[in-house]
């Protein structure tokens, strides 16, 4: 099965690309074969068209909470709602967040989605920092355009299958806390090369246990993602281990319950939540 892990911006150029871990899943190992830099949204939209069968994990949120959904009457569906996301320009969209999060009370302006407090990710309505509101915005309308099947917000029957992944919830089971990128070179460090040196530890002798298959990572490959300060070589290949335990799990790991406006991240922690 070829497995695709891809750490998504919202601004993609040349220093910072789209960054997709090439993988596949076959005799109980998944085996990173490369790594690719989609320099621009033209060539992320040539890789969502490459023909089936393959399961990726993007590193972005597919969906919004349903609160400010239906607040905003975006759509009582996901396709509907991101139909209406994808039409507004960045400055239009930004500006709706905004008035949503203003008229909200301090302490309560950015919302989680259910699967964003099981798993402590950041609130999709964040656009600065951490931009995820921007990821979505420039994300989720190329997937409904690409006609991929988004599990569980639009299957289609597909035999491309998106995934919503979260390469830190990985990365927390051997670090904690302890950052291990920063996309300043300014502020690359020697302790978060170890903390990276400690994910590739990690999964390279305990991926079998937590997700079911090992990992197959060559010393060139693994020193390339070390050499990363970005950390987005690693977070590809993060994102390619949930995409990858995904794969095998009823429902893809996403529980029956799981809203599909939401969407849901897919990993052991958020199985059967």
């Amino acid at each position: 099965m070829l497995i695709f892990g891809v750490d998504f911006t919202s601004a993609p150029r040349p220093r910072k690309p789209i960054t997709c871990a090439v993988c596949v899943l076959s005799a109980g190992a998944l085996r990173l074969q490369h790594v690719e830099a989609l320099t621009d949204f033209a060539a992320f939209e040539t890789f969502l068209a490459r023909p089936g069968p393959w399961v990726a994990g993007f590193d972005f949120p597919f969906g919004q909470p349903v609160s400010l959904i239906r607040a905003l009457r975006w759509g009582a569906s996901w396709a509907e709602v991101v139909a209406r996301v994808g039409a507004l320009s960045r400055d239009e969209f930004l500006a709706a967040l905004k008035a949503y999060r203003d008229a909200r009370p301090p302490g309560d302006k950015h919302l989680l989605r259910r699967t964003d407090a099981l798993v402590g990710a950041r609130s999709p309505l964040m656009v600065h920092r951490v931009p995820v509101g921007r990821m979505f915005w420039a994300g989720a309308p190329r997937l409904l355009a690409a006609g991929v099947s988004v599990i569980p917000c639009r299957p289609t029957g597909d035999s491309r299958m998106a995934l919503e992944a979260y390469p830190a919830l990985v990365a927390r089971r051997w670090i904690g806390t302890r950052p291990y990128k920063s996309d300043s070179p300014a502020r690359q460090t020697l302790a978060q090369r170890d903390a990276r040196c400690d994910v590739l530890a990690g999964l390279r002798k305990h991926c079998d246990d937590l997700y079911g298959f090992a990992l197959d990572l060559s010393d060139d490959l693994a020193e390339a993602l070390l050499n990363d300060g970005g950390g987005d070589r690693l977070d590809a290949l993060l994102c390619a281990v949930q995409a990858a335990w995904a794969s095998g799990q009823s429902g893809y790991g996403v529980p029956p319950d799981a809203d599909p406006l939401e969407g849901w991240i897919v990993d052991p922690a958020a199985a059967g939540a």
